[in-house]
């Protein structure tokens, strides 16, 4: 099987100025990276996933995030795990192959360029992992092959 396109780059949600978290996606799952401060012990951090929302913070604190998720996910395969004071949160998608502008619904949306983007590199993706099983190294392979599969409409 061929292998995955990992994200070009992660994208990061600013908020006032700060960031609250960064993120990127495949295929197949949203993942979400939140750093955390320092100086709390870890067994105090939570995290809940449901089909449509996300829920994380301190115990005994308000949630660091509360909200609803851009599209439902999977719950029995989305999880989370603390890695060197960062939570990583993995979000499998329940629409397989579904371009998300944001993890959470109204919030740091992607500009269209980059939404845009987005949506070619997993296109790339489901047409490596569905037809052809082989891993493409030539950026100029890539773009004249999905500019071949849009004459014919072939793309899904």
């Amino acid at each position: 099987m061929a292998e995955k396109l990992a994200p070009e780059k992660s994208h990061s949600f600013i908020h006032n100025g700060q960031k609250v978290f960064d993120w990127d996606q495949t295929l197949e799952e949203v993942n979400m990276y939140i750093t955390l401060p320092p100086n709390v012990p870890k067994k105090l951090f939570y995290c809940k996933i449901d089909s449509k929302h996300v829920e994380l913070g301190i115990k005994g604190n308000p949630p660091y995030l509360n909200h609803d998720l851009t599209s439902p996910v999977k719950t029995d395969s989305s999880f989370w795990t603390l890695e060197d004071d960062v939570m990583h949160i993995t979000l499998q998608k329940r629409d397989k192959g579904q371009t998300w502008s944001s993890p959470i619904m109204g919030q740091g949306q992607l500009d269209p360029y980059a939404t845009d983007l987005e949506q070619k590199r997993l296109m790339l993706e489901r047409f490596q992992m569905e037809v052809c099983h082989v891993n493409f190294f030539s950026e100029q392979i890539t773009l004249q092959l999905l500019r071949l599969l849009l004459v014919y409409d072939y793309i899904f």
